[in-house]
């Protein structure tokens, strides 16, 4: 009897997981992190090649509700990396790098996230782009949180989104899928 109650109560969390899917409303050729990590299968293992390299890249303020805090544009260089499954963005300029958390890809659009602490602020750059030949476009959405100096809690949170234009200047050639 005990089996029994094992195999039915089985099938209704296999019959609730393929429901929850259904009604996700979700594209079969977009691939989720909770789904890729069950198989064992890092999303960094489909981010297009032609991603990696260095990018000259140009960000235009769309718009903030702290002018004050973000530039109207900025000029940098990106190179994207990959060592096994974790992919990096380091700035040659700068000397800073930081691992990418890579949140979906779906052919050629790539969306990560990275975060920095640094005294009391945390930043947090989402960055959803479009991959097109040996250019990309996309938007980057930044999260300024100041942080309480006794407990971290948040005090102030500022925002900004960036239009964002790349163009590849070296690397890996973006006809290698």
């Amino acid at each position: 009897m005990k089996i029994i109650k094992k195999i039915i109560l089985a099938s209704i969390i296999i019959t609730f997981v393929l429901i929850l899917n259904l009604k996700s409303g979700l594209n079969n050729n977009m691939v989720l992190a909770d789904t890729t990590l069950k198989a064992g299968i890092s999303l960094v293992e489909n981010v297009p090649k032609g991603l990696f390299g260095t990018w000259r890249v140009v960000a235009v303020l769309e718009n903030t509700d702290s002018p004050e805090v973000f530039r109207n544009k900025s000029a940098d260089l990106w190179n994207l990396s990959r060592n096994n499954n974790v992919m990096n963005l380091s700035n040659p300029f700068t000397g800073a790098s930081a691992d990418l958390a890579v949140e979906f890809v779906k052919g050629n659009v790539i969306k990560f996230t990275k975060e920095g602490v640094s005294d009391n602020k945390k930043l947090t750059d989402t960055v959803e782009i479009k991959l097109d030949g040996n250019r990309f476009t996309g938007k980057n959405y930044l999260t300024l949180k100041t942080l309480s100096s006794t407990d971290n809690s948040v005090i102030k949170v500022q925002s900004a989104v960036y239009v964002l234009a790349g163009e590849k200047i070296s690397g890996m050639s973006v006809l290698d899928k």
